[in-house]
């Protein structure tokens, strides 16, 4: 069973990627956990004892968080209602990655689906610091899906990547199964400026198609173009539902997303971004 985190503030934005997430999965046995975090702002440890105002404002944070988990989980149910799934909630007086990591550490969560940021009155992804924080520090795959974003089966998944990972199982076994379920096609997007593979680069593109062996996949190599470049171009050519990176050190994913700016990927960007870290 698929152990699902769907941290929510309660927005259209992460109500949308839950709702994402229970179409993408229907068909798949899920324990899904809503999780809402909350540190109110003028909240300080130090003065818990001698503050009754402190105490009512935590008891009122603490009660609001779990009437929106409630709210939601109840909207679930009577929406979504799939015997396959199994519908929990979390609220914690905790950060959101605090809370994250702790349940990652006790091996309560495989996946985390969130939703976006999207700028007001822009239709492409232009990812919030939450967003961007969990692809960078997750120890799990992480789903981000667009608030504009309506669910649609994903028949064709775009995979880029610099074939620099020595690619294992655990980094292809999520992207094999949603293609499984779908029978979508995976399309691997190698860029490059003019090289040709080195030897390990063309080890690892191998290794990779045996990894998808019983996956409909194909091959595809660009020069001289930036990623966010290739990868519009292809949107526009082939109709994506799903895009995928692994987040490996030192690789094109990092240079892309820590070393220039998010929004170089945003422009175009208008469907869900899966983001797997290379060490899972």
């Amino acid at each position: 069973m698929k152990k699902i985190l769907l941290p929510t503030d309660f927005s259209d934005n992460s109500w949308n990627a839950i709702t994402y997430a229970l179409q993408l999965f229907k068909d798949t046995e899920c324990n899904f956990c809503l999780l809402n975090t909350y540190t109110p702002i003028i909240y300080h440890y130090e003065q818990m004892y001698t503050s009754s105002a402190e105490f009512g404002l935590l008891d009122a944070v603490k009660q609001a968080s779990q009437n929106g988990l409630d709210t939601f989980k109840e909207k679930i149910e009577k929406e979504f209602s799939n015997p396959k799934h199994i519908i929990s909630t979390i609220s914690a007086f905790n950060t959101l990655f605090g809370e994250i990591d702790e349940l990652h550490e006790g091996n309560a969560i495989d996946f985390i689906i969130m939703g976006t940021q999207g700028a007001t009155g822009a239709k492409e992804i232009l990812f919030g610091s939450n967003t961007v924080q969990m692809f960078k520090n997750a120890k799990c795959p992480v789903l981000a899906v667009p608030s504009s974003f309506t669910f649609e089966k994903p028949h064709d998944i775009l995979f880029p990547s610099d074939y620099e990972i020595d690619f294992q199982e655990k980094h292809i076994q999520l992207i094999r199964s949603i293609a499984s379920l779908y029978n979508a096609r995976v399309n691997i997007l190698n860029v490059s400026y003019g090289y040709d593979l080195s030897e390990n680069q063309m080890n690892n593109q191998k290794k990779l198609g045996r990894l998808f062996k019983g996956v409909t996949h194909l091959f595809h190599s660009v020069r001289n173009e930036s990623v966010p470049e290739a990868i519009t171009k292809f949107q526009m050519k082939t109709k994506i539902n799903l895009l995928v990176m692994i987040n490996n050190k030192h690789s094109f994913f990092e240079n892309l997303f820590f070393k220039s700016t998010i929004n170089q990927i945003g422009f175009h960007l208008n469907v869900p971004f899966l983001v797997i870290p290379s060490k899972v």
